[in-house]
């Protein structure tokens, strides 16, 4: 991944661009990783935020605007967030006592799963709970 390291901070970021990021609420993105690892997609790239109750999943930049408005309000309802413009925060290979950010599921190649199809993933399985 092409990161830069903050030498005053240690933080570790990336540009968004190539990657995106889609960021939820952790209870859903379980469940997001469930599906795509039944699908047969992996590895995954996974970042979690535990203080925040989010994971973030590392993906390729091919997700397009959702024309359906019940989705796009189920969507932003949940919280779930694409970052396609500026600075995704990773991981610090330290051990990070404030546990601001861990990998749930480390970056270990160059997969990056389709954005696409992690936000479809997303909105089935939430419009699965709104007819319930």
């Amino acid at each position: 991944m092409p990161a830069v390291v903050d030498h005053d901070t240690g933080r570790i970021t990336m540009k968004a661009g190539l990657v995106t990021a889609v960021m939820m609420p952790t209870p859903l993105a379980e469940r997001v990783k469930t599906i795509l690892e039944t699908r047969g997609i992996t590895p995954l790239s996974i970042i979690g935020h535990p203080r925040a109750g989010m994971w973030t999943f590392l993906v390729r930049s091919d997700i397009r605007p959702i024309g359906n408005p019940e989705d796009v309000g189920r969507l932003w309802g949940a919280r779930v967030v694409v970052i396609h413009e500026g600075d995704i925060a990773l991981p610090s290979p330290s051990t990070d006592p404030d546990l601001i950010r861990t990998w749930v599921s480390p970056a270990t190649g160059s997969f990056r799963p389709s954005g696409a199809v992690v936000i479809e993933c997303a909105r089935t399985y939430l419009s699965g709970q709104a007819r319930r």
